[in-house]
C-alpha cells in the first residue's frame, strides 16, 4: 500500500497519460464511447477503492495542494488558445442558435431538477450544476464548479456517467441525422448559407523542452496570483474564494490570448495534460458510494437531453434555423472541441471553423454558467430533515 507522496504521484501520472496516448496510437472505438478523460477518472477510482494507497495526512496534503494549483493554471492555458475576435465574426445567425442551443440546455436542466429533486440527494443541485458546466462548456468547466460549488468526490462519477452515456446517445443521433436535413429545414423553412468564418492560424513553431517548462512557470504564477487576489475579494452565495480564483484566471488567459504568446504551440497540449492529472487527482480521493445514485442521475441526464432536443426543434421552428447549425451548436456544448468539428465536416467541411469557435465560445462561458446554475437550483432544493 502507497503511504508517500511520491509513489502515489507517480501512478497517477501513469494513469494519467495511458489512456490519452492508447486514443492517439490506436483509435480504438471505445474512445467514441468513453472518452480518455472518463476511462482515467474510474481507472483512478477503482485503484483507490482498492486500497492502492491510503490517505495518509501526506497524500491528503498533496491532494489538496494539487488541486488548488492545478485548476486556476489549467483555466489560465486553455483561454490563451481562445480568440474572441474570431467568434465575433461568425455574426448574429450563428451566434443566435448557439445562444438557443444553450439557454435549451440550461431551461432543460431547470426543468429537470424539478422533477427529480425530491428523488435525487439533497446535493443533487450540485449534479446538475455541474453537467450544466460541462454541456455548456467542457470537462474543465465541470471541475471548476465541482471545486467552486464543493459537489462531494462520492457523487462526481454519477455526473461522469450520465455525462458520457448521454454525450454518446446524441453524438450517434447527429451523425445519422444528416439525411434528414433536407426534410428538416422545409420544416422550419430555414436559410441555409453556410457561415465562412477565416480562421487565422494560432500555432506557430514547435514545442520545445524550455518553452514548456516556461508556459508551465507561467500558469502555475497566474495561478498563485489569481489565488492571492481572490483572497482579498469579498466572498458571498457561490462566489467563493475558489470561485473568485477559477474566474480570475479565466480572465488572464483571455488577455494573453490577445497577445502575440497566443500563437505560441504549447498552452494547448500542456492543458491537455493538467486536466489529465486534474481527474486523476480528484479521483484518487473518490469512492463508490455515491454509484447509487448513477442509475437515477443518468434517467435525468437523458431528460434534460430531450428535453434539450424538443426546445432546440422549438427554436429552429421560430427562427427558421437550419439542422445543420441547430446540430453543431448542440454538440460543440455538450461534445465541445473534440467532436463538433468532425460533425461539421460529415455536414460540410465550410462549418468546420465555426464547430472550432463554437466550442471554444462554449469552454469561455461553462464556468460562469456552471455557477450561475447552480445558484438558480440550491434556490430551489428541498430543506432537508
Amino acid at each position: 500500500m502507497i503511504e508517500t507522496v511520491w509513489p502515489y504521484a507517480a501512478v497517477l501520472l501513469l494513469a494519467a497519460g495511458l489512456f490519452p496516448s492508447l486514443e492517439k496510437r490506436y483509435g480504438w472505438r471505445v474512445f467514441s464511447v468513453l472518452p480518455p478523460i472518463v476511462l482515467t477518472y474510474l481507472l483512478v477510482t477503482a485503484m483507490a477503492v482498492g486500497g492502492l494507497w491510503k490517505a495518509s495526512p501526506e497524500i491528503a496534503t498533496a491532494q489538496r495542494s494539487l488541486t488548488s494549483q492545478l485548476l486556476p493554471a489549467l483555466l489560465f492555458l486553455l483561454m490563451v488558445g481562445c480568440d474572441l475576435r474570431a467568434i465575433l465574426k461568425l455574426g448574429p445567425r450563428m451566434l443566435g442558435v448557439f445562444a438557443c442551443a444553450m439557454a435549451s440546455i440550461l431551461v432543460a436542466i431547470w426543468l429537470t431538477y424539478l422533477l427529480f429533486r425530491h428523488a435525487l440527494p439533497l446535493e443533487g443541485w450540485k449534479m446538475l450544476a455541474a453537467l450544466s458546466a460541462t454541456w455548456t462548456g467542457g470537462s474543465a468547466n465541470l471541475v471548476a464548479v465541482k471545486q467552486s460549488i464543493g459537489l462531494p468526490d462520492n457523487l462526481l462519477p454519477s455526473v461522469l456517467l450520465a455525462d458520457a452515456l448521454c454525450y454518446s446517445v446524441w453524438v450517434v443521433v447527429l451523425f445519422s441525422a444528416n439525411r434528414f436535413a433536407p426534410a428538416f429545414d422545409r420544416w422550419t423553412r430555414a436559410d441555409t448559407r453556410p457561415p465562412l468564418p477565416e480562421l487565422e492560424p494560432r500555432v506557430v513553431g514547435q514545442a520545445g523542452s524550455g518553452s514548456v517548462l516556461l508556459w508551465l512557470g507561467i500558469a502555475l504564477a497566474v495561478g498563485n496570483a489569481s489565488s492571492w487576489a481572490a483572497a482579498l475579494l469579498p466572498v458571498s452565495g457561490f462566489l467563493t474564494t475558489t470561485a473568485w480564483t477559477v474566474l480570475i484566471a479565466t480572465v488572464a488567459g483571455l488577455v494573453l490570448a490577445r497577445t502575440a504568446l497566443a500563437h505560441s504551440p504549447v498552452p494547448a497540449p500542456l492543458a491537455s495534460a493538467l486536466l489529465a492529472c486534474l481527474v486523476a487527482v480528484l479521483a484518487s480521493q473518490s469512492n463508490f458510494e455515491g454509484l447509487s445514485t448513477a442509475p437515477l442521475f443518468v434517467a435525468a441526464g437523458f431528460s434534460v437531453l430531450l428535453l434539450h432536443i424538443g426546445l432546440l426543434l422549438l427554436a429552429a421552428k421560430l427562427f427558421r434555423f437550419d439542422m445543420y447549425l441547430c446540430g453543431i451548436s448542440s454538440l460543440a456544448q455538450i461534445g465541445g472541441v473534440a467532436t463538433a468539428p468532425v460533425l461539421a465536416a460529415t455536414y460540410s467541411c465550410a462549418l468546420v471553423p465555426a464547430a472550432v469557435l463554437l466550442a471554444t465560445l462554449g469552454l469561455v462561458l461553462g464556468t460562469g454558467v456552471g455557477l450561475s446554475m447552480a445558484g438558480l437550483l440550491s434556490s430551489l432544493a428541498p430543506v432537508g430533515p
